[in-house]
């Protein structure tokens, strides 16, 4: 097995075509001289085309979208393949190799975007990544899941009034698409910034492998590289139309206690209803909870522990079907 390359530049041109090419960018170095090293997947195609990429675990816990990338990659047809896919398989690193969500300075890298090139550990770690590899694509495709202790529904980030990002996200056959330009701070409003449209996609429940969202993810991604003439093929369309939110908010505890909270992912839920108790420890009833206005479970909260402003669940305010 040849040694895969280190790199401290990503220069697209220079990667052979009709294969799938390996690499581990050098971003930043530990405390003892040694490279922090991103891996990366890169398939350059025979024929010219558009630069799509692919980024997972921002958040070193959301490792869902890890499998998809390579599996995206597995199914390329290589010989007919127009422009290039970018998979940068896990952008947290030390996050990641250390079983948590922030990076290894306590900062949850998706408010710090777009960083600093003379800033703190993460504000270099960020600009470098931005300026290195994510300025060489001109879409976007971030995967996540939820953090630890909630978990997700399989939804869509997106700003449906940009018309390229509308499709993008149409293209994933999600259950939900909360409408929204993204926070700044975020991957995707800074690569938005840089005029790559970009989505987010949330790929459910954290720290772990799940094959069938992971399959949905991946004929999502093929979609968009058929949908950009990249890949031959027909698209795959959606069982049912995706819930298009035009906002959504938490739901916060105001009494701690033993929480459980009662609606399915993705279900829909009317004023008034209950959704969710919290007990004490000797099973007593302490406080129950209904929905302020009618909406869709975008996420919610499957740890019972819940100290006082603990979250209960990701309320969607439903705009029309697409």
């Amino acid at each position: 097995m040849s040694a895969i390359p280190q790199i401290t530049k990503l220069n697209l041109e220079e990667i052979p075509k009709g294969v799938i090419w390996k690499a581990q960018f050098h971003i930043v170095s530990d405390g003892l001289g040694n490279p922090i090293l991103i891996p990366l997947l890169i398939a350059r195609g025979t024929k010219p085309g558009p630069v799509v990429g692919l980024t997972a675990a921002v958040h070193g816990n959301e490792i869902n979208g890890l499998p998809v990338i390579q599996r995206v990659f597995q199914n390329l047809h290589l010989p007919s393949l127009c422009g290039t896919v970018v998979g940068i398989l896990v952008v947290n690193v030390p996050g990641f190799l250390e079983r948590k969500r922030q990076f290894n300075d306590d900062t949850d890298l998706n408010y710090k975007m777009p960083g600093k090139q003379n800033g703190n550990r993460s504000d270099v770690y960020i600009h470098r990544l931005l300026e290195h590899l994510v300025s060489k694509v001109h879409y976007l495709v971030d995967l996540h899941t939820a953090s630890f202790g909630r978990i997700n529904s399989y939804y869509v980030r997106a700003d449906m009034t940009h018309p390229i990002i509308h499709q993008l996200a149409l293209l994933q056959n999600a259950q939900i698409i909360l409408n929204h330009p993204g926070n700044k701070g975020t991957l995707r409003h800074a690569a938005v910034e840089r005029n790559i449209p970009a989505i987010t996609v949330e790929l459910r429940d954290p720290h772990t492998f799940q094959k069938d969202i992971i399959h949905e993810s991946v004929v999502g991604i093929t979609n968009i590289l058929k949908y950009l003439s990249m890949q031959e093929g027909t698209i795959v369309p959606s069982n049912e139309p995706a819930v298009v939110c035009h906002h959504s908010y938490w739901l916060y505890t105001n009494h701690g206690g033993l929480l459980e909270v009662f609606p399915p992912l993705a279900s829909f839920v009317t004023k008034g209803e209950p959704i969710a108790q919290v007990k004490d420890p000797f099973g007593e009833v302490l406080t129950e909870y209904t929905a302020p206005e009618g909406g869709i479970i975008i996420g919610k909260s499957v740890d019972p522990i819940n100290q006082t402003g603990s979250r209960i669940c990701h309320l969607g305010i439903i705009g029309n079907r697409e």
